[in-house]
């Protein structure tokens, strides 16, 4: 907390945060030149870490609360996940340090379904940071769209697959919520940035947390767990 009110202070964005506390994963000496060469070194280790996943849904959650209430039943259900998937890391970090040794474990204990598993946390959690991912992409993509549109396509195309109809009807009355895009743009870009700035956060966040995702699918298909719904 006391990181965040400081690098806050200095300006940066919840989006400039989120990027570097997932750079911080990688080994490098943490300069800002250093980009590239930390996102190739990001991407070559293997992305089942716990502590990847938590990390960026944790700052995934900073970004929602900038937003405010809008998006409320997404911040909610990624912070059970967080928590849920934390409590274990915290009783075991050396065994639960790998989310494929969780999953496996919960498998073979036939609890990987059950709906306070730390799979179904996985899964929902990579679900969620894949809506963020596409809702940024296409912010940038589109300048034409407004956000409820951009918001409304993301939904449809990672989450809405995988609800039921409580869910899908609670995202429905949040999508009434949803503040206009320059409002937006500004929350995400912070005090001290420009678009542009926005622009290379989002793209350098996405490059970097499209392992995780990949790894996290390819874990979820080899158990066939990668269409698994919520109520």
């Amino acid at each position: 907390m006391e990181r965040k009110r400081k690098e806050m202070e200095k300006g940066k964005s919840e989006l400039r945060l989120a990027m570097e506390e997932l750079r911080m994963c990688s080994p490098g000496d943490g300069e800002e030149e250093q980009v590239q060469v930390q996102l190739v070194k990001v991407q070559e280790q293997p992305k089942s870490s716990t502590m990847d996943i938590l990390s960026v849904s944790k700052q995934l959650i900073h970004v929602l609360d900038e937003i405010g209430p809008t998006l409320l039943v997404l911040r909610q259900d990624i912070q059970e996940n967080v928590q849920r998937l934390q409590d274990l890391h915290e009783r075991d970090s050396s065994k639960y340090a790998s989310l494929t040794v969780i999953v496996t474990e919960e498998m073979e204990q036939g609890t990987a379904k059950k709906t306070k598993s730390c799979t179904r946390a996985i899964i929902w959690l990579s679900r969620s940071i894949n809506f963020s991912k596409y809702l940024l992409e296409r912010l940038l993509k589109t300048p034409e769209s407004s956000l409820e549109e951009i918001v409304e396509e993301a939904y449809a195309s990672t989450l809405k697959p995988w609800h039921g109809w409580i869910s899908s009807a609670a995202y429905k009355v949040a999508l009434k919520l949803i503040p206009e895009r320059e409002f937006f743009i500004a929350l995400l870009m912070g005090n001290c940035q420009d678009f542009e700035d926005l622009a290379e956060d989002a793209k350098t966040l996405a490059y970097a947390v499209q392992p995780l995702l990949e790894e996290i699918d390819a874990i979820s298909a080899k158990h066939n767990l990668d269409k698994m719904k919520s109520s």
